[in-house]
C-alpha cells in the first residue's frame, strides 16, 4: 500500500509519518518512507535515522535530470528515468537509511543558494512512486512538502490513498477542502487525521469537515511530542498514538 501524507506547514505531517512508520513495523510490515520535501531536514531525526544522500544523485544529480526534462519539452510526460519496475529491494543501499524495519529515502534537498527550483525532484518522485511495486507486507509512506504544489506535479497519481493532516487552524481547514477537490480529479480517497486536538477544538474541527466518516484518527495535543520535535529527537509511539495509527492503517487497508 502506498499512502501520501499532506497538509500545511506545521500541521504535523512528518510526525504522523514517523508514528505511522513505527506502528506499521510493530504489526509486521516493512516500511519505506519517501521524503519528497526538499526543505524538511527533520523527518529523519524523528525516525531515528541518518539523512541519506539525495536519491536524485543516483540519476546524475539535479542538473542532469533537469537537462533530460528540458530536452523532452514540451512532451514532459515522455521523460523516464526507470527502464523497468522497481521493488524496495532494488533501491541502492547507499541511498537509504535503515533501522528496525524502516527504510528512508530522500528524493532531494535544497542545499545551496541559487541551485534552482524543486521541479526536478517532483518529476523524479512521481515516476519513482509509480514504478515501485510492493509485496503484501510492504508499506510506502510519502511525506510531501507543505501545501499543494505536489498536486500540480501529479505526484499523487499512483498512490492508493491520501492522508490529509489537519491542525486547528483556519488555513488547514481551507487546505483540506482544496485537497479533497484535487483528489477527486485523481479519483483518490482522502482520509483525515485531526492533529493537535484538545477538548476545545475537536468538535469544531469535526464539524468543519463535510465527510466526517473519513476522519480516521485523532491525535491529541501532547507536550512530549512537541518537545521531542523541537529537540529533533526520535519519536516514540505509545498509548493513544499507537491506537490511533493502528486504527488508521486497518481502516485504509479494509477499504483498499
Amino acid at each position: 500500500m502506498k499512502l501520501m501524507i499532506c497538509g500545511k506547514g506545521g500541521s504535523g505531517k512528518s510526525t504522523i509519518a514517523a508514528l505511522l512508520a513505527k506502528t506499521s513495523v510493530e504489526t509486521g510490515n516493512s516500511v519505506l518512507v519517501v521524503d519528497t520535501d526538499e526543505s524538511n531536514f527533520g523527518l529523519h531525526r524523528q525516525l531515528g535515522l541518518e539523512l541519506p544522500p539525495d536519491f536524485i544523485n543516483y540519476f546524475g544529480g539535479k542538473n542532469v535530470v533537469l537537462e533530460k526534462i528540458m530536452a523532452a519539452a514540451p512532451d514532459y510526460e515522455s521523460v523516464s528515468f526507470f527502464d523497468k519496475d522497481w521493488q524496495i529491494a532494488d533501491i541502492p543501499s547507499e541511498y537509504y537509511s535503515e533501522k528496525n524495519g524502516i527504510k528512508l529515502i530522500a528524493i532531494g534537498k535544497i542545499h545551496d543558494v541559487g541551485e534552482g527550483c524543486a521541479c526536478t525532484m517532483g518529476v523524479l518522485a512521481k515516476e519513482f512512486i509509480g514504478k515501485l511495486k510492493l509485496n503484501s507486507d510492504e508499506l510506502v509512506l510519502v511525506d510531501t512538502e507543505a501545501g499543494i504544489e505536489h498536486f500540480g506535479r501529479a505526484v499523487e497519481q499512483d498512490v492508493d490513498a491520501i492522508l490529509m493532516v489537519i491542525d486547528p487552524s483556519y488555513e488547514s481547514m481551507k487546505l483540506a477542502e482544496k485537497v479533497l477537490e484535487l483528489s477527486s480529479t485523481l479519483e483518490k480517497p482522502v482520509y483525515y487525521i485531526l492533529n493537535k486536538v484538545d477538548e476545545n477544538n475537536e468538535q469544531f474541527m469535526r464539524e468543519s469537515i463535510s465527510n466526517q466518516e473519513m476522519i480516521i484518527a485523532t491525535i491529541p495535543t501532547k507536550a512530549s511530542l512537541s518537545v521531542t520535535g523541537l529537540k529533533g529527537d526520535e519519536i516514540t509511539a505509545d498509548g493513544c498514538e499507537i491506537e490511533s495509527m493502528n486504527g488508521l492503517l486497518m481502516e485504509i487497508s479494509d477499504n483498499s
